[in-house]
């Protein structure tokens, strides 16, 4: 029997079945590492921001690409049943094959990681899991193409795995749904930015009073005094209601900044915000003596701030 010949038709199909099948599994990993991180933190290895936009890209991911994935299957198998001289497609046969091949690899890899640490000793909770979700995606891939490579030719379906194929879909969902909860709606999710940004324009003002006071020995009366048309600094603004922030002098070297806000710092994350550092401290170095609380309710929130003079001097002026 000479081989058959692939169309450009069946190189598309088949194309697209195996890339949209890499973009899912990759996508549902990262989503279920972004719940391990979440509800197993480590306090060694803290997040740098949010975790919610990885979420949100995973979930987009799954909820566009696993349906064309399922959608294409489908309809290569109903194509493959119609004509079943198409399973011997060479792009068919290399593509499963290089997916086979792929999967193994992960599998291995996955495997000789869990052994690497468990002789280190570094076993943790949040590590088996990710293990384990490596190792159910790989698997479930693999198990499942080396199953339809057997089962060619054979007209009767097997009820167990169609009930792996419902069981892998549940589960994708499932985490696809779960991962709304967690990050929240796309309203509140608008809202927690402005918040999160709402403390990022706080801590700059911070240290541009900072600056200020190093730079002339007082600290500015009012946020205009800190306005450089040389450097271009203008202090920000609210960024939903464009309002300025408020600012209040509470002794020569001590000052309030507020904002309202509309969640709770909880929500917000603002770990791994990075601020200007003020005159006369190196990048990196401790910055000490302004407290770094950014705690908030869904209210109005007053940040009390003292300038320490030992720890930010006022530098030398240079003639």
């Amino acid at each position: 029997m000479p081989p058959v010949k692939s169309s450009p038709r069946d190189v598309f199909l088949h194309l697209l079945a195996i890339i949209t099948l890499y973009i899912a599994a990759v996508s549902f990993g990262a989503l279920l590492f972004q719940y391990v991180d979440h509800f197993f933190p480590d306090a060694l290895n803290a997040p740098y921001g949010s975790i919610s936009p990885a979420i949100r890209w995973a979930i987009a991911s799954l909820i566009i690409v696993f349906p064309v994935y399922i959608w294409i299957s489908w309809f290569l198998g109903r194509d493959q049943a119609a004509h079943p001289e198409k399973r011997e497609l060479r792009v068919r046969r290399w593509l499963l094959y290089f997916t086979l091949f792929l999967a193994a690899i992960v599998i291995i890899i996955d495997l000789v990681t869990l052994i690497y640490n468990f002789l280190g000793g570094d076993l943790t909770v949040r590590f088996l899991l990710k293990i384990v979700a490596v190792l159910f995606i790989a698997t479930a891939i693999f198990g499942y193409y080396l199953w339809g490579l057997r089962r060619e030719g054979i007209a009767v379906r097997d009820p167990m795995m169609r009930f792996f194929v419902w069981a892998v879909v549940l589960i994708v969902a499932a985490a696809t749904i779960g991962g709304f909860f967690l990050v929240g709606s796309p309203f509140q999710e608008r809202l927690r930015r402005f918040d999160e940004q709402r403390v990022s324009d706080l801590q700059t003002i911070q240290w541009q009073i900072i600056n200020y006071w190093q730079s002339k020995g007082k600290i500015p009366q009012v946020l205009d005094d800190l306005r450089d048309p040389i450097s271009g600094f203008v202090s920000p603004i609210d960024p939903e209601t464009g309002a300025s922030y408020e600012y209040r002098v509470t002794d020569t070297r001590a000052f309030e900044l507020c904002a309202t806000f509309k969640t709770a710092s909880s929500e917000t994350q603002m770990t791994g915000v990075r601020q200007p550092i003020p005159a006369g401290i190196e990048y990196g170095a401790p910055v000490k003596g302004v407290s770094e609380s950014w705690s908030h309710g869904v209210e109005r929130v007053c940040f009390p701030r003292a300038i320490d003079p030992d720890l930010y001097p006022v530098q030398p002026k240079k003639f």
